[in-house]
């Protein structure tokens, strides 16, 4: 099962597939070049990235590569540049290396192709790679929809004993509650969680955030109308994860933002961790066996 994922922190693709590993509390790492130089001036800090005494690319893509048991490239056409070095790299080093190619096929398809590569050569770390947001503003959502969803059919096959689908007890479906920060939220979604769900989500670990996401967004979404219109805690979740990131998100068409609206698949992630925090603290909480 996938651990970690790394790349070189490049804007488009590789940040992507961090910001990804991030949401899901996937570790993740890699080399960027010295300084850690990249289009947009530097790689931002938020990320966990060794820099490497050159600023060479090229060296940095040969380091990921070699310090991975396989590597991802996504692009959207024939490979070029950056991209296509990186597969002639991994080859050079009999390294294994998928290309899913979003001319050929849609990001559901890319991300069964995924998932066979990482079950086929039981790839614990993957390297990710593609065009620079510059070459192809789309390919930030392209690469974060492709991963996600590769994770949700890995959380599908491997259920952890103590997040089994009977331990999970899901709370009706209540008429939306339109908070409007997310401590509304955290408090309202722990109100009607029966004490089981509570106990279940205080005392999960970080690597099974995935999971919990799996079974749990979709209510959270519903409940406090993310799906329908919630503007106020979008804008909430967004300014949120703005502060931790200490930078502005990217757009679908490559831009960043520092308004306009928020995923809601993101959304739901923020209030989801803040709401599993606010449990761990309360000390009314406790297991039920």
């Amino acid at each position: 099962m996938l651990k970690k994922i790394i790349s070189g922190g490049q804007t488009g693709a590789d940040r992507a597939a961090l910001d990804t590993a991030i949401k899901f509390n996937l570790d993740h790492g890699g080399w960027v070049p010295a300084g850690r130089r990249s289009e947009d001036g530097s790689v931002p800090e938020r990320y966990n990235l060794v820099e490497m005494e050159t600023d060479s690319y090229p060296k940095r893509t040969q380091k990921n590569i070699i310090n991975s048991d396989g590597t991802l490239i996504i692009s959207r056409g024939i490979l070029s540049g950056g991209s296509l070095l990186t597969r002639k790299t991994a080859s050079m080093f009999n390294k294994p290396w998928c290309h899913i190619d979003l001319m050929d096929m849609d990001e559901f398809e890319g991300a069964v192709i995924l998932h066979g590569f990482v079950a086929d050569n039981q790839i614990e770390v993957l390297n990710v790679a593609g065009p620079r947001a510059s070459q192809d503003p789309f390919i930030y959502r392209s690469v974060k929809a492709i991963i996600e969803t590769f994770i949700y059919m890995e959380l599908m096959e491997t259920s952890p004993d103590e997040l089994r689908a009977d331990d999970i007890i899901l709370f009706q479906r209540k008429p939306e509650v339109f908070c409007s920060t997310i401590d509304e939220a955290v408090r309202f979604l722990a109100d009607t969680m029966q004490l089981r769900t509570r106990s279940v989500i205080a005392n999960s670990s970080d690597n099974h955030i995935g999971s919990l996401y799996f079974s749990l967004s979709d209510t959270i979404k519903v409940k406090l109308g993310l799906d329908a219109g919630n503007t106020e805690l979008l804008e909430a979740c967004r300014k949120h994860l703005e502060l931790q990131k200490d930078t502005c998100f990217e757009s679908g068409n490559g831009e960043e933002f520092t308004g306009s609206v928020m995923d809601i698949e993101d959304a739901a992630m923020v209030i989801l961790k803040e709401l599993r925090q606010f449990l761990k603290r309360s000390h009314i909480l406790r297991i039920i066996n």
